[in-house]
């Protein structure tokens, strides 16, 4: 048996908002962005560097007051997101220069170089070098 995750849907309060803040900010890359009716679109994000069959985001705009309260939150609070990099100096440095907030600054941990910054809904993200 073999399985993998190949998506994720992440509730944002504005599709065009939340595009703007992934590729302009963070690079990632706008995979598809398909109108499903007046309120619904299927769009897709990844990470630069994606190549296909790898996890990919499904950003989801919120449809009612429940979704809504869960964006930003979808983890009660703790790390949500683990985006790894091949140069944390660099993309550490993109999120100074992105104004993006840095919840918790650069450390070394056993398993690698590791730092957590918020997206614009206050989700949490882990930006890790792992040690290999």
């Amino acid at each position: 048996m073999k399985q993998f995750i190949a998506k994720f849907a992440l509730v944002v309060r504005d599709y065009d908002e939340a595009i703007a803040f992934y590729t302009k900010k963070l690079s990632f890359q706008l995979l598809e962005d398909t109108r499903m009716s007046d309120s619904k679109r299927w769009v897709r994000i990844a990470p630069p560097g994606y190549e296909y069959g790898q996890c990919e985001i499904l950003l989801a705009k919120a449809a009612d007051e429940v979704q809504l309260q869960a964006v930003g939150n979808q983890s009660g609070g703790r790390v949500f997101l683990f985006l790894y990099t091949d140069d944390f100096e660099r993309d550490y440095q993109n999120l100074f220069d992105q104004n993006i907030k840095i919840f918790r600054p650069k450390s070394t941990e056993p398993y690698g170089t590791v730092a957590v910054f918020e997206d614009l809904y206050g989700n949490l993200w882990d930006l890790i070098q792992p040690i290999r």
